[in-house]
Formats: structure tokens, C-alpha cells, sequence
């Protein structure tokens, strides 16, 4: 993967989607399933971010501001 790249939302949620189907669909190790579920679980972080993000932007917006984002 390019480390230029921003992933986007979608990007995320697809990767968090494929993680749980693993977790669902494979015979895993638990140290396996540990290692899936933190890498979901940073994913579900910064969609959280992502989303937290844009609600401040819109936020602005709706009070007049501007935003250069």
C-alpha cells in the first residue's frame, strides 16, 4: 500500500468488513483472532475519527464558518 495514500471511510469499512468475515469464516489460533480483532478494532478508531472529523466540519459550516478542509 502506498503510505501517501489517505484511506477513505469506505476503504476502512471494507477493511474492518473483511477482517470480521475472517473471524467468522476461519479456523484461527487465538492469538490469530487477538491479532484480527485489535487490527479491527483500530480500524473502527479512526472511522471513528474520520466521522468525528467531518461532523466538526459541517458544525462550522452551519454556523456561518468556513472551513478550508
Amino acid at each position: 500500500m502506498d503510505g501517501n495514500k489517505e484511506i477513505t471511510l469506505e476503504e476502512r469499512m471494507q477493511q474492518t468488513e473483511e477482517i470480521l468475515r475472517k473471524m467468522e469464516t476461519m479456523e484461527l489460533t487465538l492469538q490469530e483472532s487477538f491479532k484480527l480483532y485489535r487490527e479491527g478494532m483500530e480500524q473502527l478508531q479512526k472511522c471513528s475519527e474520520m466521522i468525528d472529523s467531518v461532523e466538526k466540519q459541517l458544525q462550522i459550516i452551519e454556523e456561518g464558518g468556513n472551513t478550508d478542509e
